[in-house]
């Protein structure tokens, strides 16, 4: 079973089971939703829409494209200001930027011996982190950590088209859609641990 959908099994039980209601409440989200967007994540990943045919053809996955994109939109109108929807949007410009530079250094071949850990989590854990360090609130973390990685897959596309390669990219496909689910915990991950430190110190400070 693909990484990223054990994951989102694994959120929803904990979900199911009412852990972490103060992040989803930080996110915007309430069970319900947070549930409904897994379920459409998973049931998705098994459905790409035809969106261009030809020498090069393009799909977008409904679980690892639409969706997680109806999820950063969603983010992005519930953000508290309008500066903490451009820091998001940077932020997730700044990720994929990295992460593509990162990507022309090798193909990632298996044999090569220079390839120390699999690209879908060291992909992964870069946007994670970036998408943080970028972001910083939970919410920014997570739409610059999964759009970081879909701005990727465009570039990917794009470059394929410009060179008449004949391929089939299917945006947001299985390896995005892992790479996406585990950066976005990656970055929100972080930012709730920092977020609980910083205020755990404050109330320590305040009582001293």
């Amino acid at each position: 079973m693909p990484v990223g959908t054990v994951l989102l099994l694994v959120i929803a039980a904990l979900i199911y089971f009412g852990v972490g209601q103060r992040l989803l409440d930080r996110m915007r989200l309430t069970d319900t939703q947070a549930l409904v967007a897994i379920a459409l994540m998973i049931g998705g990943s098994f459905i790409t829409l035809p969106l261009r045919t030809g020498r090069t053809s393009v799909g977008l996955n409904l679980g690892g494209g639409l969706v997680p994109l109806g999820l950063v939109v969603y983010l992005l109108i519930r953000a508290d200001t309008v500066q903490e929807r451009v820091r998001a949007l940077v932020a997730a410009l700044v990720t994929g930027g990295i992460i593509y530079g990162i990507s022309q250094f090798t193909d990632f071949d298996p044999s090569s011996p220079y390839l120390f850990i699999d690209p879908l989590w060291l992909f992964s854990i870069v946007a994670g982190i970036v998408g943080y360090l970028s972001g910083r609130s939970r919410r920014a973390s997570f739409i610059a950590g999964v759009l970081g990685l879909f701005v990727v897959d465009l570039i990917h596309f794009a470059q394929a088209l410009l060179s008449n390669m004949p391929t089939r990219v299917v945006l947001g496909g299985a390896g995005v859609f892992d790479a996406m689910i585990v950066s976005g915990l990656i970055a929100v991950g972080l930012a709730e641990f920092v977020g609980e430190t910083r205020e755990r110190l404050e109330e320590g400070g305040e009582g001293v």
